[in-house]
């Protein structure tokens, strides 16, 4: 029975999916083997040793202590694309907002209610004052082009924008899904300096927090206007009200309010709506959990944030899954270790990313448990563990 513990309200959908004969998801199990999340914060939180998996049913990651986890060999997935749909189209709303000044224009409508018969006369004398550009014919930066950067890019040019995208790290199916029509972009600064609109699509990283501060505004048109829906913390946030303040900026359309932003009258706060649609929920869910079972029953990893891709098919009831540092001989070690102990690979496969490295390997016999401890004992092992099935 593998015990899922579940943080935050999970859709239905996805818990569904857990065979209840072999599978307990509940608020507080005992020694749970994974965690199922949303956006409670884990980096203060004591994980139990017996976790094996962090899933979190969204595409941020931030709110888990990922370092952590992998000193530890505890996988950690997202659900990229899990809520595309749902950011994209908050997305190109915001780049409205940005542009007309519908909030602004709302928001002063709705103080006529005192002057009932004089609504339809103060509309017309006053709405100029809202006034603002169609995006048709703009230009539109959109930095990194993961899942959802590319549905706005897409669908940005569908709506008569011209398009500009920059990621130095862009993926194959990245660039397959992107359309011919968004010109890429061979540095941040040249995108930056050509953009009347620009839309940020990157994870909050050490090396991504504060990547628009004022050197980056001095670079921008004046007056250009930015959609920030995937991180506050990348916005260095005492630069950004400066260049609102000065003009350098015309609007700054965010998921991530805070009082000082609020307090901005050309800073557009959402309460985090992007990903706050019950099909973006549910599509999470199901992927965070499929993700999980995956992992627990085969030891195959898809879509983790600290450890690489890894899949094999399965030749043997036997398999042998390790987490290890990436650093030479591990997986000699590793194989000298079973053939001591009698034990013949059948297939097996090493894949490796930044400081950490992943092994499955299917045996013809079953590993005995001193094998097991002979291996966790190398130095440089973080995680050993051995599933059997009937097939």
């Amino acid at each position: 029975m593998f015990r899922i513990q579940t943080m935050n309200q999970i859709s239905p959908q996805g818990l569904e999916l857990f065979p209840r004969n072999r599978y307990e998801a509940a608020e507080n199990p005992p020694n749970p083997d994974a965690i199922l999340v949303r956006s409670a914060d884990l980096r203060e939180t004591p994980i139990p040793d017996s976790v094996q998996a962090i899933a979190r049913a969204g595409a941020g990651y931030n709110n888990i202590p990922v370092s952590q986890c992998s000193e530890r060999g505890i996988v950690v997935f997202n659900t990229p694309g899990g809520n595309a749909n749902a950011v994209k189209e908050l997305a190109l709303a915001a780049l409205l907002l940005a542009s007309r000044n519908i909030a602004g224009g709302i928001a002063w409508t709705k103080t006529l209610g005192d002057t009932p018969g004089a609504v339809s006369d103060l509309v017309e004398k006053e709405k100029s004052r809202f006034e603002g550009p169609e995006i048709r014919g703009k230009i539109l930066g959109v930095i990194g082009l993961g899942a959802i950067g590319v549905m706005v890019a897409n669908d940005a040019v569908a709506l008569g924008m011209e398009v500009m995208g920059y990621d130095p790290y862009i993926s194959v199916d990245a660039a397959w899904n992107l359309s011919r029509a968004v010109r890429r972009a061979d540095t941040l600064e040249e995108l930056l300096a050509k953009a009347d609109y620009l839309s940020l699509h990157l994870p909050l990283t050490d090396a991504t927090e504060g990547v628009m501060n004022a050197e980056k505004f001095s670079i921008m048109k004046q007056g250009a206007r930015i959609v920030n829906l995937a991180r506050g913390g990348l916005a260095h946030e005492p630069d950004l009200i400066k260049a609102l303040h000065t003009g350098r900026l015309s609007a700054y359309v965010t998921d991530f309010p805070s009082a000082e932003l609020i307090a901005c009258p050309t800073a557009i706060c959402i309460p985090h709506l992007g990903a706050s649609t019950p099909e973006a929920e549910d599509n999470c869910a199901v992927m965070a959990v499929r993700q999980l079972m995956d992992f627990l029953e085969t030891g195959r990893i898809t879509n983790s944030v600290n450890f690489p891709r890894c899949a094999l098919d399965r030749r043997s009831p036997f398999r042998l899954l390790v987490a290890n540092r990436n650093i030479p001989n591990m997986l000699g070690q590793i194989t000298t270790i079973l053939a001591e102990m009698n034990v013949n690979i059948i297939s097996s496969i090493n894949q490796s990313r930044d400081q950490y490295a992943y092994n499955i390997i299917d045996t013809e016999q079953e590993i005995p448990e001193p094998a097991l401890r002979r291996i966790t004992s190398v130095n440089g092992i973080v995680r050993v563990r051995a599933i059997a099935s009937a097939g």
